[in-house]
């Protein structure tokens, strides 16, 4: 039984059916129509996405009920008590509830009842696309869904307005210098930026800032974090603190109840949602652990704004584990031209954490190096540059069960299968299989692929 019908329990569910898990799998999903990706919603707001585009690909052999949630577990009985009055037993629970969006408590942005004024939302579901509404948005929060919708809804032809209480967006995932490209392309996007301010008082139709200066707005869209939705694991007795308390394969304090995603408190070094799922359905099928999580340092950010390459592997600002740890610091620079890596590397010359904005070619290669831990070739320059240069040894191949597309769970297997059956190019893959059709962060791993499989034998 999965409660919870968003990315990440739609993940557990195929995987599960994936690895070879015969049994039923009943998955209740309390939104009314099909399970969407919800990290492109901001594609929404600008129409480069409809909200078909978004649609999860259906899962044969599971039993979804939509439009159900779970009121209540008994852990006792083993039974999960829904909205509809049904009591459904289980034998294995995954909790997959996701987390709901935080709402600063600024003065005014709620009525006395605690409901919000009207023209205020988050941005956690469809529904939230379309209350979206009127040419003068401001956007509260300047995290990647912040910069995301802001750039979004700019290119929608909307009049846009950041705020953000740090000096940059991203402030916690960047250094100044690419904090400040970022910031410089937001504002030839036409984006206003009002940073190191702070939201002092909404009224309708008006923001007051710090220093009293208001802002018009037609929408207020707060994307200023999210909190875990917890309530169903604490009313089952189950240990939580911010989030759901689980281990490495997702078990809760009740060893018949998993838990995964947004709505967890991972004890171990999981870092997204598709991890945790993959290890939960490996684990409830004996399967071993996942490719890439053993040895991983640090996850993969990719910002999701066309024309604009930025990425983080591991830690940001890329400082962690380099001079000081007997590794090295490589710094490129070409503001001119929008350019900047920082990547941070051990004695063995292995990356461990890297920022870079506007090469798309590096940090594809880079992000395939920091994965499969290999060693970047002796000519930084060229790599950053996008030339080829000799490796110190041979890239690793990556197993059928790695995945290469990230928003739509393409692994090179899958790809494997689409090219055998006469998807011979990007485009015919992207068809075939979703893959690059969500963020685009992939298309060039993608085009490298092509030119292993062209070498190989079906």
């Amino acid at each position: 039984m999965i409660v919870g019908g968003g990315p990440v329990g739609h993940r557990v569910a195929e995987r599960l059916r994936h690895h070879g898990h015969e049994g039923p799998v009943t998955l209740l999903d309390a939104e009314p129509g099909p399970a969407y990706h919800r990290v492109l919603l901001p594609a929404v707001l600008d129409g480069s996405l409809t909200p078909a585009d978004l649609r999860l690909p259906d899962l044969p052999g599971v039993t979804v009920r939509h439009g159900v949630s779970a009121a209540g577990v008994d852990r006792h009985l083993r039974q999960v008590r829904t909205t509809e009055h049904d009591r459904l037993p289980y034998d294995t629970l995954v909790l997959a509830t996701g987390a709901r969006p935080h709402f600063p408590p600024v003065p005014g942005l709620r009525h006395a009842s605690g409901w919000l004024i009207d023209g205020v939302t988050g941005l956690r579901s469809l529904t939230d696309c379309a209350r979206v509404r009127g040419d003068e948005i401001v956007v509260l929060g300047g995290g990647p869904l912040g910069v995301e919708s802001a750039a979004a809804l700019r290119r929608g032809g909307r009049r846009v307005t950041l705020v953000h209480p740090g000096p940059y967006p991203l402030d916690d995932r960047l250094d100044a210098e690419a904090g400040a490209l970022l910031t410089r392309h937001l504002a030839d996007l036409g984006v206003g930026l009002e940073l190191g301010r702070v939201a002092a008082e909404v009224q309708p139709g008006k923001l007051a800032l710090d220093d009293e200066w208001a802002l018009p707005w037609d929408t207020l869209l707060c994307c200023t974090g999210v909190r875990p939705r917890t309530g169903l694991a604490e009313a089952a007795g189950l240990e939580v603190r911010t989030g759901v308390l689980v281990d490495a394969e997702g078990r809760t304090s009740d060893p018949a109840v998993r838990a995964v995603g947004d709505c967890t408190e991972p004890a171990g070094s999981l870092f997204t949602g598709w991890e945790q799922a993959e290890a939960v359905a490996r684990s409830l099928t004996g399967r071993g652990a996942p490719y890439g999580l053993d040895g991983r340092r640090g996850p993969v950010f990719r910002l999701r704004v066309p024309g604009l390459t930025l990425g983080v592997l591991g830690g940001g600002g890329a400082d962690a584990g380099g001079e000081g740890a007997g590794g090295e610091i490589v710094t490129y620079r070409d503001p001119a031209r929008g350019r900047y890596a920082r990547l941070a590397l051990d004695a063995t010359g292995r990356l461990t954490a890297a920022t870079l904005v506007g090469l798309p070619q590096a940090l594809a290669t880079l992000t395939q190096l920091y994965e499969t831990s290999t060693p970047l070739p002796e000519s930084r320059l060229a790599l950053l540059q996008g030339r080829p240069a000799p490796r110190t040894g041979p890239l690793p191949a990556l197993p059928p069960e790695a995945v290469v597309c990230r928003c739509n769970t393409v692994t090179k297997g899958a790809l494997a299968s689409a090219w055998d059956g006469g998807a011979r190019d990007p485009g015919a893959l992207a068809q075939a299989t979703r893959a690059t059709t969500g963020c685009g962060s992939c298309v060039d791993d993608i085009r490298r692929i092509c030119e292993e499989f062209a070498g190989r034998t079906p």
